[in-house]
């Protein structure tokens, strides 16, 4: 499946809910949607895209999960079913992250701690490590677990794993989401 420039434009803006389940226990959160996750309502769905490799080498799912097309059922059952969850600190899908304003992380960062505060999962994993920084005015943040936690939740700034984050292979995006997995109780250490 694939989409003209044209058809991906025009799900600029749009949002896509959420993927959270009761008992969720490990919560991703993405900067926010790009193009290709917009039109088809899959969060990370971009081709070249690394997160679900990564979350099957990690352990944290037991297939291989495609939402190139979209998300089946089966798929998001399998998500929630292990207890993980995903959002976004900002809402509106745009081409790169990049578009977005400081004002826009910082109040994504404000509705993100409303949200953990209402779900309380055990790990919080921020999916990059610039956005968290904008988010939260934390300009030193590194990468990993945080000192504070979250609203009640443990605190990890995982990597990004947009194919536009050249620093991160799918086995070193897979060893930090293991990390907060086995913290969120998701997997065994």
């Amino acid at each position: 499946m694939g989409f003209s420039r044209a058809e991906l434009e025009s799900f600029r803006d749009a949002e896509v809910p959420d993927l959270i389940g009761p008992g969720c226990r490990l919560l991703f959160v993405g900067i926010n949607p790009g193009l290709w996750t917009a039109a088809t309502g899959a969060h990370f769905a971009r081709p070249g895209n690394r997160f679900y490799p990564a979350l099957l080498r990690a352990g944290i799912v037991d297939r291989a999960i495609d939402p190139t097309a979209g998300m089946s059922e089966d798929d998001r059952d399998l998500l929630v079913s292990r207890g993980v969850g995903i959002t976004n600190l900002v809402a509106r899908a745009t081409a790169r992250a990049d578009e977005l304003t400081a004002d826009e992380l910082r109040a994504g960062g404000l509705h993100l701690r409303r949200l953990v505060a209402e779900l309380r999962p055990w790990v919080v994993a921020v999916a990059g490590i610039t956005a968290y920084r904008a988010a939260f005015g934390v300009r030193k943040a590194v990468k990993g677990r945080q000192p504070e936690d979250f609203e009640g939740a443990e605190l990890w700034v995982v990597p990004n794993p947009s194919g536009l984050n050249a620093h991160d292979t799918v086995d070193t995006l897979a060893a930090a989401y293991r990390a907060a997995a086995v913290e969120a109780g998701v997997i065994a250490g």
